[in-house]
């Protein structure tokens, strides 16, 4: 299915009335609105290949008629996604989940629908048919140089792929660790990653970046050996210039301040990479904002700040959404997730920096919040709704994915049965 530039504007027609007049009073309200609209309007965040099916827990899967069963299939509803947002003109691919059978192929169907390939993801935290070696008790880390070798050799090939893709990006999220004190000698464990991530960093081409991701628990309990943002960074300055962390929302101990890790990451020029979700207990993977809008926000405040505010030449970070859409219409959530991070990203546009400068700067605690809150609680949604439509996108798209009976159209060329590769 294929959403045309004369439906979306048809659907459109019956809701601009209505958002016209609340955008024009935000207007009135805003002085540099217009330039906070353009700056929402040109933002994109990658999808993830795995996302576009029905997710999963330990006990079960629930699936949703019509997945998407190849990765053709998944540009298409990138496609979807795209056309109604006008930002999510990226995927992230995952091998081998996702290995293109004909690169050039699904390059060229991409560049139709205005998507473009961002980091690689490889997979050493499960075995695949036909693997010699197991990564049972790890992969870069392993004390079988064998194992390691293996998992060095696959993120090669991941890399090969991304590099016929036209993606500059790969990103190393690691399972290795330990379940039982004693099980694994930390120090080796991490000497042996850093000696495998060398071999992986040496083979990335000179315009290629990578991302090195950390989580503090899970699947292993009792150690991880990438277990926090201070690893990661150790490991990527020890790699190079090329080298940078990733941070994931899911991927911390309960009431971390991530916006203080992200601050000072950009500080140091070292946050590459962002991963968008949302939790209530751990890496729930929930849909972005749906538990914590006002983390979310204060995240983006540091990140407005940072970009703004940048000798460290920190890169404009490679976005995506890691989420599991266990009982939701997955193209739903994502499209819920996007409105989310935009919302977020848009109210730290507002927040009136050299006023909150100098509040800090003669300790008033009470006008420091006031400014933040002001900021917050605005109804920012005429603005998205504004840079969607200067994109030609939906102004509700939502609304527009169920007034077009998109998930039953999926159904009705793909059928019930379908399963999408992934999680």
């Amino acid at each position: 299915m294929k959403l045309s530039k004369s439906d979306i504007t048809k659907h459109n027609d019956s809701l601009y009335k209505n958002h016209k007049k609340k955008y024009d009073f935000l207007k009135s309200e805003i002085e540099n609105l217009d330039e906070i609209t353009s700056q929402i309007a040109a933002y994109n965040v990658a999808v993830p290949s795995w996302a576009l099916g029905a997710g999963g827990t330990r006990f079960g899967r629930f699936g949703f008629g019509g997945e998407p069963s190849n990765l053709f299939e998944k540009l298409s509803d990138i496609g979807i996604i795209h056309a109604l947002t006008k930002s999510a003109g990226a995927i992230s691919l995952h091998i081998p989940w996702d290995i293109p059978d004909n690169p050039q192929k699904i390059r060229e169907h991409a560049e139709q629908l205005g998507i473009v390939f961002d980091a690689m993801n490889s997979n050493t935290f499960q075995d695949q048919k036909n693997q010699k070696y197991s990564y049972k008790y790890g992969s870069l880390c392993h004390v079988d140089k064998n194992v390691r070798h293996q998992a060095v050799q696959h993120n090669k090939e991941v890399i090969d792929h991304g590099i016929a893709l036209g993606s500059k990006s790969l990103t190393v999220w690691l399972a290795d660790g330990s379940n039982f004190p004693g099980q694994i000698n930390f120090r080796r464990a991490l000497n042996n990653t850093l000696e495998s991530l060398q071999e992986i960093y040496d083979y990335l081409p000179d315009d290629w970046k990578m991302f090195i991701e950390y989580k503090p628990y899970e699947p292993n309990f009792y150690s991880m050996v990438i277990q926090d943002w201070g690893t990661s960074h150790f490991l990527a300055n020890k790699l190079g210039k090329k080298a940078f962390t990733l941070v994931d929302l899911g991927h911390h101990l309960p009431n971390t301040n991530i916006e203080q890790i992200v601050a000072t990451l950009m500080m140091d020029g070292m946050l590459g990479g962002f991963h968008f979700n949302d939790s209530k207990y751990g890496d729930d993977d929930l849909t972005v904002g749906a538990i914590k809008p006002y983390q979310l926000f204060l995240i983006f405040n540091e990140l407005v700040y940072g970009m703004q505010n940048n000798p460290a030449n920190n890169p404009v970070p490679a976005w995506m959404i890691d989420a599991s859409h266990n009982v939701k219409d997955p193209l739903e959530d994502i499209i819920q997730s996007i409105n989310a991070i935009e919302t977020a990203y848009a109210k730290a546009l507002l927040v009136d920096q050299k006023a909150l400068q100098e509040a800090q700067m003669r300790n008033d605690v009470v006008q420091c919040q006031n400014i933040l809150q002001s900021a917050f609680n605005t109804d920012v949604q005429p603005i998205l709704a504004q840079a969607r439509l200067s994109n030609n996108a939906s102004i509700n798209p939502i609304a527009a994915f169920r007034d077009f009976d998109i998930r039953k159209n999926l159904i009705d060329e793909r059928g019930l049965e379908t399963t999408a590769t992934g999680l």
